[in-house]
């Protein structure tokens, strides 16, 4: 009489490999625009900051760094001081919103790192802006 057959052992394939964590796509938020020589809110920036407020109140570790930015048109030093405005101005608005001063810092870049390049008012109302990066 034969020996009974040995029991093969099932092979038993590896588990796949676990998916790669994918990194969350980075927040960006809109820039706000400025009028001509002004610092002051427009209300078109309004729903922006909203945004941003709300953002900052749901990830109370993030730090916002707001950028001041003018066009091309008065004196550099001129637009140095009404970047700060914009900056301020916008820091200012999201702390009214409730937004932990400590946790926004302001910079200004008057008209050295421009939008867009042109020399005409679309290109200029392009520049007028507020910039604002998460840190």
């Amino acid at each position: 009489m034969a020996p009974p057959p040995k029991a093969v052992p099932e092979q038993i394939a590896p588990p796949p490999p676990a998916p790669m964590p994918v990194a969350p796509a980075p927040v960006t938020f809109e820039n706000i625009h400025f009028d001509f020589d002004k610092a002051f809110i427009r209300n078109d920036a309004k729903p922006t900051l909203q945004s941003v407020a709300d953002y900052m109140k749901k990830n109370p570790d993030a730090k916002l760094q707001i950028e001041g930015h003018c066009d091309e048109r008065g004196t550099s030093e001129y637009n140095i001081a009404l970047g700060q405005r914009r900056a301020d101005s916008a820091m200012n608005y999201l702390t009214n919103l409730g937004v932990a001063g400590d946790r926004v810092s302001t910079i200004t870049y008057g008209e050295e790192k421009p939008a867009d390049p042109g020399h005409n008012e679309a290109a200029w109302a392009k520049n007028r802006r507020g910039v604002f990066v998460l840190r």
